[in-house]
């Protein structure tokens, strides 16, 4: 259906005469006129009947009037979503609970008026592929992975330096410790379910325990952080690690314990993504934002693998 047709028959019906819906739309009467016949000649009926004060709608216009409102204003909202300047700023947050979605927590605290929308995208591969496309207009992500270096017209750069802290139940052999250092996590047994081949994270992991000697097992159904926490809270054997900006719900009774880890702490660094023709004007104010809230990063006592870019 040609939207023309269905705005010219909506300024007619609101103006009451032909003319003025052509005045309005600065066009001639007569090309009104032919708008008004070919929407009549798609739908089949007969939307106006001329009197002498004008036109009135027919039964039928009278039923079709506020769908032909409601056409219009699709329309413009359709319009509205890829309008730069127009539309929500598209952020890929990986996970709810994350560092990533507290950094934009916090963007949203700064900027109330920025209108967002806030997705999550599991693999770096699909957030890559939905910058370029337009889908979203940044991910947060840790880059870059070995061997898969960004294509050339992605942007990055690197905004939180998190702290891994150890999480133990409270029968769990260092659950008293006010610190521990990564080497003496070497045989205790480190469960964390959520990592997958190929992910970022998991390359990250890959190297943490070739350089520390780590067990991490990553063995069983991820059924979420409820389970994790469960498990890691009934299991002495078993401890994971954790974010230090991760926010969870903390279960009653459970005395889970968070336990500094260093000499040196792992970090694990989150980078901004983005196109580097993306002119969406909100796009400019996140990045200064974490540029001026972010900490430093490759401080003196942290450990990142290799491939981070240190910026």
């Amino acid at each position: 259906m040609d939207l023309d047709t269905v705005r010219t028959f909506v300024a007619a019906a609101e103006a009451g005469q032909f003319q003025e819906a052509a005045a309005e739309l600065a066009v001639t009467q007569q090309a009104v006129s032919k708008r008004i016949a070919a929407l009549e000649r798609s739908l089949g009926v007969r939307l106006f009947t001329r009197t002498p004060r004008g036109a009135e709608l027919t039964i039928d216009g009278q039923a079709f009037l506020p769908h032909a409102r409601e056409l219009l204003r699709v329309a413009e909202r359709a319009v509205a979503s890829v309008r730069t300047g127009h539309r929500p700023l598209r952020v890929d947050v990986i996970a709810s609970r994350g560092a990533a979605s507290g950094l934009m927590r916090g963007f949203h605290d700064a900027y109330p008026g920025i209108e967002l929308d806030v997705v999550w995208l599991f693999d770096i591969d699909t957030a890559v592929a939905a910058i370029r496309s337009g889908e979203i207009d940044a991910s947060f992500r840790a880059v870059a992975v070995p061997g898969r270096p960004l294509p050339e017209d992605i942007e990055s750069v690197r905004v939180l330096d998190e702290p891994l802290q150890l999480l133990t139940g409270p029968a769990h052999a260092l659950a008293g410790a006010r610190s521990v250092p990564l080497a003496r996590l070497a045989g205790h047994r480190i469960w964390m379910p959520g990592i997958v081949p190929g992910t970022e994270w998991a390359a990250y992991y890959d190297d943490l325990v070739a350089e520390f000697g780590l067990t991490i097992e990553a063995t069983g159904p991820n059924f979420g952080s409820d389970a994790l926490l469960d498990t890691i809270a009934d299991t002495p054997a078993l401890a994971t690690f954790m974010g230090g900006m991760t926010r969870l719900v903390w279960p009653v009774g459970h005395g889970l314990r968070l336990v500094p880890v260093t000499g040196p702490t792992p970090v694990y660094p989150h980078s901004l993504l983005w196109h580097r023709d993306n002119p969406h004007p909100a796009l400019a104010t996140l990045r200064a934002h974490l540029a001026a809230t972010a900490a430093g990063h490759d401080d003196a006592g942290t450990w990142t693998p290799s491939w981070v870019i240190p910026r």
